[in-house]
């Protein structure tokens, strides 16, 4: 059978800190599994039950928690649903989606009819906003609302700048890999000091997984034409993968119905505590 990951040891490991990241979380997220076409998916469900449903994507290669606890202050007014992407690390089956097609889309759609739901409100962080953008496109019909937090699928940064502050860093820090290298190979994704237990679940990630390396195809205006849900974006200034620069007037010329586009000043891919609280505080009117 295929796997994402390159030894038995190293999911051991991931699913470990998976599980303790959850167990930290304020909330208390309990298991569910649904059946998909393409597999198993693992979703994480808690907050408000009976309230209005959110659905949380994560990030790309990394475990569900680290995103979650992002959004995590909204589970006082939603029963928030966490489905683990397929083919990423995490309790979902192993298989890896085209992320140039509507498999993506048409996973998402699947676990939503295992769980009952037939539309709901949707935030996308990185990968998964990339993933929440192909979902506009196939089937927007089941989008209340919107949210992108630093979205892959829109624009992206110049490779050029990518090399050099993450591809050569992370190729330095195979070659050697020690905590100064990963550091290095990490450093300008955050803002601020790397957590411990954050840098511990990289190292992992990149000891221990097959990375994925393919994104989301890029929105076009003309396939989101029906997508006509409210949309609120978030794009960093200083993001490495998606910058503000790049994605918010991209966004604005694509999406039918935005509502609104907020750049975070001075902020990178991961967000910090002052920036996670304008996020939580625009989307809790934005949902309103």
């Amino acid at each position: 059978m295929k796997t994402i990951y390159k030894d038995p040891e190293g999911k051991k490991k991931i699913l470990e800190i998976y599980d303790k990241m959850t167990d930290g979380l304020n909330t208390i997220f309990e298991s569910k599994y649904v059946d998909t076409r393409f597999g198993k998916t693992h979703i994480l469900v808690g907050g408000n039950q009976g309230a209005e449903p959110l659905i949380c994507f994560h990030g790309g290669n990394v475990v569900n928690p680290i995103t979650l606890k992002w959004f995590e202050p909204l589970a006082k007014h939603y029963q928030i649903f966490a489905p683990d992407t397929i083919g990423h690390p995490g309790k979902s089956d192993e298989v890896r989606l085209n992320p140039k097609s509507n498999e993506y889309a048409q996973w998402v759609c699947d676990f939503m009819d295992g769980i009952g739901i037939k539309k709901a409100n949707f935030i996308g962080p990185s990968y998964g906003g990339g993933i929440l953008i192909r979902l506009a496109a196939y089937a927007p019909e089941r989008i209340e609302k919107a949210v992108f937090l630093v979205p892959s699928a829109i624009a992206g940064g110049k490779i050029s700048n990518m090399m050099k502050k993450i591809l050569i860093p992370l190729a330095l820090y195979k070659l050697f890999p020690n905590e100064r290298n990963l550091v290095r190979a990490s450093k300008e994704m955050f803002d601020t000091n790397i957590e411990p237990e954050l840098l511990l679940q990289i190292k992992y990630v990149y000891d221990y997984v097959k990375l994925e390396t393919a994104f989301p195809s890029y929105a076009t205006k003309e396939e989101l034409e029906n997508f006509h849900a409210p949309t609120l974006i978030f794009a960093a200034e200083h993001d490495v993968f998606f910058p503000a620069k790049e994605v918010i007037p991209r966004a604005k010329n694509i999406f039918p119905s935005l509502s609104k586009a907020i750049t975070l000043q001075n902020a990178s891919h991961f967000q910090n505590e002052n920036n996670l609280k304008i996020i939580i505080e625009e989307i809790e009117q934005f949902f309103i």
